[in-house]
């Protein structure tokens, strides 16, 4: 029956890579050792969720899979902006970190139906035969223009809003940058281990910057959109419609599929 199967749905949690996922599932599945598998739609290290991956032969048709939309539940941490979009950057600290929720809602709207929003510097983007993160490790980014990503949101809705304190904040999210797997590989050398060196300096600094009982806003969305808008960049789009940075403090994929807005509904899920 596995052998037959021309794709599954696969949860990855918050630090795993898609791949450790992968092949995570292969192991329980002897059979497949020497089967072909690639993702259709991946999630960053500090994501989770569903991840599409095809199986065999049904590689071959990955295009058949390039469009399909996503529904999210992500959360913004207002006041702090990262150079990755989310918790594993470098950080930069602003002044608005209290937001109000009738000023988070009132701007809701605006972002509903298209959009162009500029794709992150670590992402996997190919400009030139080369990831926009290559280029941003290299220090390379002046040498080219940062493309950006037409997508379609289909629904934006606050779900919850809270605030939390510089100490807390830390904890959590240092909690999230040590969930990954100490990277060896000598062919991503150049990423130094997602830089965690140099990301938990900027961390302590964060912690140090002000009272451990500073208080900030997170706000949390849910999100149904076109395929390939990320949640990071939308995340600072918001804080930047609103007046403040921003950046994404929580992604989870909840829905792969085809969604008919005019009723609602997923006409196809995967």
């Amino acid at each position: 029956m596995v052998k037959s199967l021309k794709h599954i749905i696969l949860e990855k949690k918050i630090g795993e890579t898609p791949l450790e996922v992968l092949e995570a599932w292969r192991k329980k599945h002897p059979s497949l050792v020497d089967t072909t598998m690639a993702y259709a739609g991946r999630l960053d290290p500090m994501a989770s969720g569903k991840l599409l991956v095809l199986i065999g032969e049904e590689c071959k048709h990955q295009e058949n899979y390039h469009h399909l939309d996503k529904t999210y539940i992500f959360s913004v941490l207002f006041g702090v902006s990262s150079d990755s979009g989310d918790v594993l950057g470098l950080l930069t600290e602003g002044k608005a970190r209290e937001i109000p929720q009738e000023s988070i809602e009132k701007i809701l709207p605006s972002l509903v139906g298209d959009i162009e929003l500029p794709y992150p510097i670590f992402s996997s983007r190919t400009i030139k035969g080369k990831p926009l993160h290559t280029w941003t490790l290299e220090g390379r980014l002046n040498e080219i223009t940062i493309p950006s990503k037409k997508s379609t949101i289909y629904e934006l809705a606050l779900t919850k809003q809270e605030q939390k304190t510089r100490a807390t904040i830390v904890v959590e999210a240092s909690n999230k940058i040590e969930s990954i797997p100490l990277v060896t590989d000598p062919r991503k050398a150049i990423g130094n281990d997602f830089r965690r060196p140099d990301i938990r300096k900027s961390w302590l600094e964060f912690s140090k910057a002000g009272t451990e009982n500073d208080v900030f806003t997170i706000a949390t969305f849910t999100c149904t959109a076109s395929s390939g808008t990320y949640m990071r960049s939308l995340s600072e789009k918001i804080a930047e419609i609103i007046g403040s940075i921003g950046l994404a403090f929580y992604i989870h994929r909840t829905e792969i599929g085809q969604y008919d807005y005019v009723n609602k509904i997923w006409s196809k899920r995967f």
